[in-house]
């Protein structure tokens, strides 16, 4: 009989502790791994927010009243201007290199984007870039050396980013139109390319074969599917196709933001957070706000509007009409239809409702006349420009807009055929 070898009373103890030691070594592992993630998604946020470029929002003097708190108002733009590109990306996008190429630029695309409470409706309303407005003081910058006021003169808006950087557009802005701006956006020429791929494409359609040689643009006939170098060129082209204006290149640039939106809303961007945040990376370089606007707040937009219908998402053009002085070549706001609309903004009058998609592609005051200019101007003032403020009631946001030939966001490809129609196509 072979004896059993007794087993000592420690070594359940030292299995245990053995357990324990593993255990614990484990544990460190799995927080070193947590830890290490966390720093590495702390770094891709710190390094994403270092990449936005932000500037502190200055002399805005004495600002409309803020109507309705629980709505917001982003004034967008996008500049013409080639800083940061070097001559590949300069070729590539069809900019040109021009002498304005290193400084600020001109403001070839004005929105005041209106979102309402619940974030559930977003309007935006596109101010053309020919737009004639007071002058207003604004004070020098860096690269910009400010302006004096002047009551007896008006300039085109385009050039006041130039003239006074994004202060002095902001407030020109909230005086023309009595809306109370919350921030601002500027997206550069890249950034809209690397949103546009992330996007993987955005719809157009043409109704006849378009090769500009200005913007790049080659397309034929029909619907075509376009990367974000394609759909820079489609935003841009201006002075060889229909009329040749700037009023038409806003219509055809709402039909593609118009794709745009719905293909956002279908892919679910907005409820990932991850992709979000990889969209926002990817324009970040190219992305400038006010200081009071956080990476975090960009995000938290992006994210509250997720449940957003595309039909709920609304464009529309400030109503227009040629400016007396120098009616081939620019425009005013259109009274009191202008009015009426800044004041529905303004107020939060009722949500958007979902505009006409057919006919009404130019404002019902605007002129087909106007032709397009590359540089801003001044011009002496007239008298008696009435305040776009001062109307005494907030219309329907909903029946403005659609009065003025605004659209949804659900319209579709082939309703923007009316935007191409003119002296200069085929």
């Amino acid at each position: 009989m072979v004896a059993q070898k007794e087993e000592s009373p420690f070594a359940p103890v030292h299995r245990h502790k053995r357990w324990r030691r593993i255990l614990g070594w484990s544990s460190a592992v799995v927080v070193l791994i947590v830890l290490a993630g966390l720093f590495a998604a702390y770094y891709k946020v710190k390094t994403i927010n270092d990449a936005i470029h932000r500037v502190p929002v200055t002399g805005l003097g004495k600002r409309p009243p803020v109507y309705s708190t629980a709505s917001m108002n982003i004034l967008v733009f996008g500049s013409d201007s080639r800083s940061g590109l070097d001559h590949h990306m300069q070729v590539l996008l069809h900019t040109g290199n021009d002498s304005n190429s290193g400084g600020p630029g001109n403001t070839d695309t004005i929105m005041i984007v209106h979102i309402a409470p619940g974030r559930h409706a977003v309007t935006v309303m596109s101010i053309p870039r020919d737009t004639m407005v007071p002058y207003y003081a604004c004070a020098s910058g860096s690269g910009y050396p400010g302006q004096q006021a002047d009551p007896n003169a008006d300039e085109r808006i385009n050039g006041l980013l130039a003239a006074g950087g994004p202060s002095c557009l902001w407030k020109t802005a909230e005086q023309v139109t009595g809306i109370h701006i919350d921030h601002f956006i500027e997206i550069g020429l890249a950034g809209f390319v690397n949103v546009v791929n992330d996007l993987g494409g955005v719809n157009v359609c043409a109704p006849f074969a378009v090769d500009d040689p200005v913007s790049g643009l080659v397309l034929a006939a029909g619907e075509h599917h376009i990367d974000g170098v394609t759909a820079l060129d489609f935003w841009r082209t201006r002075e060889d196709i229909g009329l040749g204006s700037d009023l038409q290149r806003i219509q055809r640039d709402q039909f593609m933001s118009a794709q745009v939106v719905k293909g956002v809303l279908s892919s679910g961007l907005l409820s990932d957070p991850v992709e979000l945040l990889k969209v926002v990376s990817d324009m970040a370089p190219d992305l400038t706000t006010d200081t009071g606007m956080s990476l975090t707040d960009l995000l938290h937009i992006g994210e509250t509007l997720r449940s957003i219908s595309s039909k709920d998402v609304q464009f529309v053009t400030a109503p227009n009409q040629p400016y007396p002085l120098d009616p081939d070549a620019t425009v005013q706001f259109a009274q009191p239809q202008a009015g009426q609309l800044f004041s529905a903004i303004a107020h939060n009058a009722t949500l958007p409702g979902t505009a006409k998609t057919t006919a009404l592609l130019v404002t019902p005051t605007a002129s087909p006349s106007v032709a397009p200019s590359s540089s801003p101007s001044s011009i002496t003032s007239q008298a008696g420009r009435p305040s776009p403020s001062s109307s005494p009631t907030a219309p329907s946001l909903g029946s403005v807009a659609q009065s003025d030939g605004g659209i949804s966001a659900a319209s579709s490809c082939g309703s923007d055929a009316g935007a191409f129609k003119g002296p200069l196509s085929p």
